[in-house]
């Protein structure tokens, strides 16, 4: 069987904001309408952000929105949910969030063999300056492509 990957929601203001530095895929403790609602793309992780708290890994503000054809069941849109991930990847992540100040922030949310999962990232939060020569350097790049493409 192939591995399929549908791309539902990506965090664009990351690379921005942040250096990512190392990358995890775990996997989204969801309740009843949560995964009708992932499928039909109503998920927004832009303002989300993850927790470790007595080694269990938490994913706070992700927003879900609420299923259409639920019931009285619906789940409640931007509650706590719980990151699945092995014990020694969570050891890792609390190490380098508390001795050498990263963040956990998450990336994309995709659905792959029928399973919603999480790409997070340890990240070290950009100054001014840094984001200010990253647009410089893009520009740069982006004009180089163009006088190219313009010569030939």
């Amino acid at each position: 069987m192939e591995n399929t990957i549908k791309v539902i929601s990506r965090n664009k203001k990351a690379g921005h904001e942040y250096f990512i530095l190392d990358t995890y895929e775990v996997g989204i403790v969801l309740k009843g309408t949560e995964i009708k609602s992932i499928r039909n793309n109503k998920v927004s992780i832009q303002d989300a952000y993850c927790q470790i708290s007595n080694n269990e890994l938490w994913i706070i503000n992700m927003h879900i929105g609420k299923y259409e054809k639920g019931n009285i069941f619906n789940h409640e849109e931007t509650r706590n949910r719980k990151l699945l991930a092995h014990s020694r990847e969570i050891r890792k992540m609390v190490g380098k969030t508390t001795l050498e100040g990263l963040t956990l922030i998450p990336l994309e949310v995709y659905i792959t063999n029928g399973m919603a999962k999480l790409k997070i990232a340890l990240a070290k939060g950009k100054k001014a300056y840094d984001k200010r020569d990253d647009l410089k350097e893009r520009s740069i790049k982006r004009d180089i492509e163009l006088n190219y493409k313009n010569k030939r």
